[in-house]
């Protein structure tokens, strides 16, 4: 079974009830077989853009500590790829986040993700393979 990759904007909507993406976030989540993958950046952000709502940032770590969002990336063994990414990507822009999770789907060798994030249209991994939003609005 692939993992899917979990991008910032979904782990908001998933704790913010009051997110507008709320609902088709959590639906996503349950509809997936395979586990969901994510990388600390992502974590991070999830947890900065949820400070303001009470035990949502502890929710996301136990979350990871659980292993509900695995994190199979360590940026220290992969910076220079990442760095890459970066540079490639300049003038979407592109952030931290998102090369590592650019990244990761080579590593894992899977483009299925659930962002909010347009800019994943615009992504490529594996140089040339597009990445399959599960969050698309068909």
């Amino acid at each position: 079974m692939k993992p899917v990759l979990v991008d910032t904007g979904c782990i908001v909507a998933l704790l913010d009830r009051s997110e507008r993406n709320h609902a088709r976030c959590a639906q996503a989540v349950a509809d997936i077989q395979g586990p969901l993958v994510t990388c600390e950046a992502v974590i991070a952000e999830s947890c900065y853009l949820l400070r303001s709502l009470k035990g949502a940032p502890e929710a996301v770590v136990q979350n990871v500590a659980r292993g509900v969002f695995q994190i199979p990336f360590h940026l220290d063994e992969h910076a220079p790829a990442v760095v890459a990414l970066l540079r490639k990507y300049r003038t979407v822009p592109m952030d931290l986040a998102d090369a590592c999770l650019v990244h990761l789907a080579s590593l894992l060798e899977t483009g299925k993700i659930l962002t909010l994030d347009q800019d994943f249209a615009i992504y490529r991994w594996r140089r040339n393979r597009a990445f399959e939003n599960l969050l698309a609005i068909s």
